[in-house]
């Protein structure tokens, strides 16, 4: 099935929105951690849905016009995202992890490269 390039923008957006949440500490540890609403989420809901969406995108990320520079970054984080969500029973305090500011850090850096706001 062919996509419209409409469809194509929606996706990509779809799918860069889910930094927000990776990037957001507060986000993190108002929904993810104490359950607060109104937004329902958890960490596994977003690796799922991050990962749910990355690949076929950044397979076809010309398709989708995303630059050299914002794929190799988007590769980048993929797989720093990978190796610290595939680490099981992470503890309840993970936020606090150096590894994970790291990927907040590297979530900022994919928002600013596609001038994306919310």
């Amino acid at each position: 099935m062919q996509l419209s390039e409409k469809d194509k923008r929606q996706i990509l957006e779809g799918f860069i929105d889910i930094f927000t949440r990776i990037s957001n500490k507060e986000y993190q540890k108002r929904i993810w951690v104490k359950g607060e609403g109104p937004e329902v989420d958890d960490f596994d809901d977003t690796v799922c849905d991050f990962f749910g969406e990355c690949d076929p995108i950044l397979e076809n990320y010309k398709d989708f016009k995303i630059t050299e520079v914002q794929y190799r970054l988007l590769i980048k984080f993929r797989d720093e995202f990978r190796n610290f969500s595939n680490k099981r029973d992470l503890p309840p305090d993970f936020l606090d992890f150096p590894e994970w500011g790291k990927i907040t850090q590297m979530a900022k850096d994919v928002l600013k490269a596609f001038n994306y706001q919310k």
